[in-house]
């Protein structure tokens, strides 16, 4: 095989390896969506089709017109608790499912214009200059510790039941065990390839040791349906809660682009934040009408880059395309939907292990003085700490700020951006000998 022919498999693997990523993210999201709306089983496999057609399409205009990174654009995972979180206290709010999924729709597309609009008059660099090492570090271990933490879920089967299923938890281990020996072990390309592999080997062995628990093969008929979760209509708490967390969301496009940096070793530009913003806003604009959870880009990307090494947007086309195609195929639909979760979960583990080792690179300059600990450790251990309270307690709390003060990831960002500024306001008054 000539050198060409190498560089072109080796290529289309990693676009492989792109697409499994961007499936695995992906295909969970329209499912519990769609369950916490009572929707028909075809609207559900209808909103996957389209998830699997709109994120392909997301990531090719980001990555030809926006920040034109490979980092995958998807829904966003701040929306998504939101959207769960609102759809779950229709009842205790006396309102109909279809009237807070229409109202979140319209939220969703103000946002959507709100995003676009400031996106473009500069807000992304207004925020880039709070984002300083130390709040990056809060946002980064808060995000791995949400996004493992439901997927460690998935790993020992308490996605499928209340008890561990031990060996379901022995075969997630074992096979996570695996994925990390050949990215560390392997030479070159096979260790590039490691969540490839490691999915691969999962799928067939999960279907060989647990052949009871293999996914039934959807049944699929793709269509585009509007305002799936209920006709437009405006309740003004709704709305303004979808608006203020479409506008605390561009903290996370803030936070990715920052946090590439490190990865494609060259600083963000002006515009490719105002591309950004703009292409997001416009996404989540059609998001809002043909009920899907808005977009952001992914700070999970990150780690997944860092699992691969494989930073070329080559690859991540070739992903996106693939991810388009199996959303407007119905047997390939089908097909992919019979991966274990258990598989795709185990695959996520060992990839978002990466985002621990960027949220560290963060504070590697830092010196930890009494003062400076404030500003890591409180905003940090407090997001933790919300993390692990159970949804019930918050239900005292005015339903306004219900999705805000139960999210320990937004909370935690908050807080840092807060210690920033008193800590940036201390600097001030020092250096003019007042305190």
């Amino acid at each position: 095989m000539g050198t060409n022919q190498m560089r072109y498999s080796i290529t289309a693997l990693a676009g492989f390896q792109w697409l499994f990523f961007m499936f695995a993210n992906t295909v969970v999201i329209p499912i519990s969506v769609g369950t916490a709306f009572e929707l028909e089983q075809i609207e559900i496999v209808s909103a996957i089709q389209r998830s699997f057609i709109f994120t392909g399409i997301a990531c090719l205009l980001q990555g030809t017109l926006g920040h034109r990174l490979a980092l995958m654009e998807g829904q966003s995972g701040l929306w998504w608790g939101v959207v769960l979180s609102l759809a779950g206290t229709a009842n205790a709010m006396g309102l109909s499912l279809a009237t807070v999924g229409g109202s979140i729709a319209v939220g969703a597309m103000i946002s959507g214009v709100l995003v676009a609009i400031l996106g473009v008059l500069g807000m992304g660099e207004i925020l880039k200059k709070w984002f300083t090492p130390a709040v990056m570090f809060v946002f980064l271990l808060l995000l791995a510790n949400q996004l493992i933490t439901i997927f460690l879920k998935g790993m020992i089967g308490l996605n499928n039941g209340d008890y561990i299923n031990l060996p379901m938890t022995l075969f997630s281990f074992a096979l996570a065990a695996l994925t990390i020996l050949v990215h560390i072990k392997g030479k070159g390309i096979i260790s590039s390839l490691n969540l490839l592999i490691g999915m691969t080997v999962g799928w067939i062995s999960a279907v060989l040791i647990f052949p009871q628990e293999a996914a039934e093969t959807i049944k699929t008929t793709p269509f585009i349906q509007w305002f799936p979760w209920g006709e437009p209509t405006i309740e003004m708490g709704i709305v303004i809660t979808v608006i203020i967390t479409g506008l605390l969301n561009t903290t996370n496009t803030v936070a990715t682009l920052k946090g590439a940096e490190d990865i494609f070793e060259k600083e963000t530009t002006k515009q490719q934040y105002k591309t950004s913003f703009f292409i997001t806003g416009g996404l989540n604009v059609g998001a809002g009408a043909l009920g899907l959870v808005p977009y952001a880009p992914y700070a999970s990307s990150i780690g997944f880059l860092q699992s691969s090494g494989i930073k070329e947007r080559a690859p991540f086309f070739i992903g996106s395309i693939l991810f388009i195609i199996l959303g407007l195929v119905p047997p390939l639909s089908a097909f992919f939907s019979t991966i274990p979760q258990s598989v795709g979960n185990t695959v996520l583990f060992v990839a978002y292990l990466q985002l621990f080792r960027s949220a560290l690179r963060n504070v590697e300059g830092l010196t930890f003085e009494p003062k400076t600990v404030y500003r890591v450790a409180l905003p940090a251990l407090l997001g933790l700490s919300i993390m692990t309270l159970p949804p019930d307690v918050f239900a005292s709390l005015p339903e306004l700020l219900q999705p805000l003060l139960s999210s320990g990831l937004l909370v935690g960002i908050l807080a840092a951006l807060l210690m920033e500024l008193l800590f940036w306001i201390g600097q001030r008054f020092s250096k003019r000998n007042i305190l």
